[in-house]
């Protein structure tokens, strides 16, 4: 799907910004979240704040959550394409219609 492959991109790129963030930031762990293998497991470092450590567990419970959600959107929308489509559609003309009444 097309879907896949821009949030694919979205991901990776913000991965990159990441780990640009944590070499200019040498108290950050260096090791980023890999959003294929799931989040990676809790493990204090000699650094981490106890806001430090609940924000990596925080950020990895949204990560997974957004990729649970796409998950099941994708299998919704194989099961039910026509459906889908023509909800799309009236919701195009229902926004086309309140833009356009300026």
């Amino acid at each position: 799907m097309a879907a896949d492959a821009v949030v694919s991109r979205e991901l990776k790129s913000l991965q990159e910004e990441l780990s640009a963030s944590q070499r200019e930031h040498p108290s950050s762990p260096a090791d980023p979240v890999s959003v294929s293998a799931g989040p990676a497991p809790q493990t204090s470092q000699p650094g981490d704040t106890a806001d430090k450590q609940q924000l990596h567990g925080t950020v990895g419970k949204f990560i997974e959550a957004i990729t649970e959600f796409f998950e099941e959107a994708e299998k919704n929308v194989s099961t039910h394409p026509t459906a889908h489509v023509i909800g799309g559609i009236v919701v195009g003309i229902l926004i086309g219609r309140l833009v356009g009444r300026r």
